[in-house]
Formats: structure tokens, C-alpha cells, sequence
């Protein structure tokens, strides 16, 4: 989807990590980090907060280094491969975190809501 972006695709293991997503922010691209376990890198936390102030016309975000200058069109998507993992509420409220597992109840259960949605709307109420 973001292949024509000049999507940077990176993990934690990437010693150059840090340099590839603050390069993100300065230019605009978007940066997928990949395989993350349940605790995050706390470099990574002005970035998730979008510590972002806007100083003389142009954007800017506190990182290690200090303020650079930051574009709009930055995307920041993280992906695990833990089936279920439990972040910390202070991980969870800086980010949307988005399940893409899909058991066969789960889907069961969404096709009946829809089916009762439809055909008895007073009884989904």
C-alpha cells in the first residue's frame, strides 16, 4: 500500500533502527518496524506521542537529538508476530492497536449480529 511512498521497512535488530525512522520524519516517508515484542524501545516515545510543536512555519518533533524538523505525511506502523500480546496501558493509550486475527466464532458471531441487524432490528436493540 505504501510502496510507492518509499515505504523503509525496519526492525529492532537494525543497529541503524533510530537513524531510519528519524530519516522518516524528516522526509515524509513512512516507516514500518516490524516484529516488536510486548516493550517498545523508549527512543520510540516522542515519535508515538507525536511530541510535535510548529516553529516559525514548519513542523517540529523532540527527538534524541533534539528538535528536527518533521513532515506531515509521516507514517509510523509497527507489527508484531505474538498472537495475543499484552501491551502496557501507557503503550496502549499512544497508539491504535488493530487485531487481525480471525477465528471462526469470531466471524460466526459478527455474520449473526449482521443476519439479526437485518432481519429483527428491534431484537438487536
Amino acid at each position: 500500500m505504501e510502496r510507492e511512498n518509499n515505504l523503509q521497512v525496519v526492525k529492532l535488530s537494525n543497529p541503524k533502527f533510530l537513524q531510519i525512522i528519524e530519516s522518516g520524519c524528516k522526509v515524509g516517508y513512512p516507516v514500518l518496524l516490524e516484529n516488536i515484542d510486548e516493550t517498545l524501545d523508549p527512543s520510540l516515545g516522542p515519535i508515538m506521542e507525536r511530541n510535535i510543536k510548529k516553529e516559525k512555519g514548519s513542523l517540529q518533533i523532540k527527538l534524541s537529538d533534539g528538535w528536527q524538523s518533521f513532515q506531515p505525511d509521516f507514517k509510523f506502523v509497527i507489527t508484531t508476530k505474538m498472537s495475543n500480546p499484552h501491551y502496557l496501558p501507557e503503550i496502549c493509550i499512544k497508539v491504535t492497536l488493530i487485531n487481525f486475527t480471525v477465528t471462526p466464532e469470531g466471524l460466526e458471531d459478527q455474520l449473526l449480529v449482521e443476519v439479526v441487524k437485518y432481519e429483527r432490528p428491534e431484537l438487536e436493540q
